[in-house]
């Protein structure tokens, strides 16, 4: 069964003027329980977990300002979001479904996140509206538990990881694969095991050969026991806050490749959502949708 960690917390967690970012992850699971993609039993809700995981990735002094609301006004201002005990919760929650998540897909295969991606969070700070890098978190968590020796992290954000990739930059146990725009943030690139930085406009085509060229490699190389994949739909034409223009079947297309290889390679895989901005909700509902839908095509 595919499981999908989910928490409606989200509307409470920022200013009104604040929330449409939030939207998404409040419409996408009514979304696919409406069409029947999904039913009430693929999702579970996530808590508040113990701090020990969180403090594997996350230094103790950020975590424990960021719990206590102390950040500083430049550290907050880096985050982007009005700092507050609802979105710290939500934050520590997103953690807590990543590592069940990636539980989860040991045992079936394949497991989601309706939110995470927050591959913009550091050891020892945040950014880019990431707080805690759930990612990493789940990587340390299985390696942590025996669960997973070396583990293959698939970025197709198009925003670089680059809090993921300083976070493991001399860890050779877990390998980090960006491929993003050159002009997006962070304009400060992180140097990832693998990256691969798109022109401005990239298509469809384009973007779908370089992945095909260089996600068969990698597993050959590195030979992977669990697959993180963050897929963000941000790649899309539409998205405001990207530079490429993929078409939502190009973005499908991405997402199938992915998740067939994984399927045919027998890699555990877990997905995180990550970014998704068209000024259009029905957009990023339909791209984010169309992930969930090839999960449940390909393996159940």
């Amino acid at each position: 069964m595919l499981k999908i960690a989910f928490h409606p917390i989200y509307k409470h967690s920022l200013p009104e003027g604040h929330r449409f970012p939030m939207l998404k992850y409040e419409l996408l699971p009514e979304q696919l329980i409406y069409e029947g993609t999904c039913t009430k039993a693929n999702f579970f809700e996530p808590v508040v977990p113990n701090d020990a995981p969180i403090l594997r990735v996350h230094t103790p002094d950020y975590y424990n300002q960021l719990k206590n609301l102390t950040l500083d006004a430049k550290a907050v201002r880096k985050i982007g979001f009005p700092l507050s005990e609802s979105l710290v919760k939500r934050e520590v929650m997103i953690a807590d479904g990543t590592m069940k998540a990636s539980e989860f897909a040991l045992k079936f295969g394949i497991a989601m996140n309706i939110a995470g991606g927050t591959h913009h969070a550091y050891s020892n700070s945040g950014e880019g509206f990431c707080m805690l890098n759930d990612q990493a978190i789940g990587a340390r968590y299985l390696q942590d538990k025996g669960l997973a020796k070396k583990i293959l992290i698939v970025d197709l954000d198009v925003h670089q990881g680059n809090g993921t990739a300083k976070i493991f930059q001399d860890d050779p146990s877990v390998f980090t694969f960006s491929i993003h725009g050159r002009g997006n943030y962070p304009f400060k690139k992180e140097e990832s095991d693998l990256d691969i930085a798109l022109e401005n406009g990239c298509d469809d085509d384009t973007y779908l050969s370089i992945l095909k060229d260089s996600l068969q490699k990698l597993i050959t190389d590195e030979q992977p026991d669990f697959i993180y994949y963050l897929s963000g739909v941000d790649v899309i034409a539409s998205d405001k806050l990207g530079k490429l223009s993929l078409s939502i079947e190009g973005c499908k297309a991405r997402d199938r490749y992915v998740l067939q290889t994984c399927k045919d390679h027998n890699i555990p895989l877990m997905c995180s959502m990550g970014g998704g901005y068209s000024p259009d909700i029905k957009i990023i509902i339909e791209a984010h949708a169309n992930t969930f839908r090839l999960a449940q095509e390909l393996y159940f």
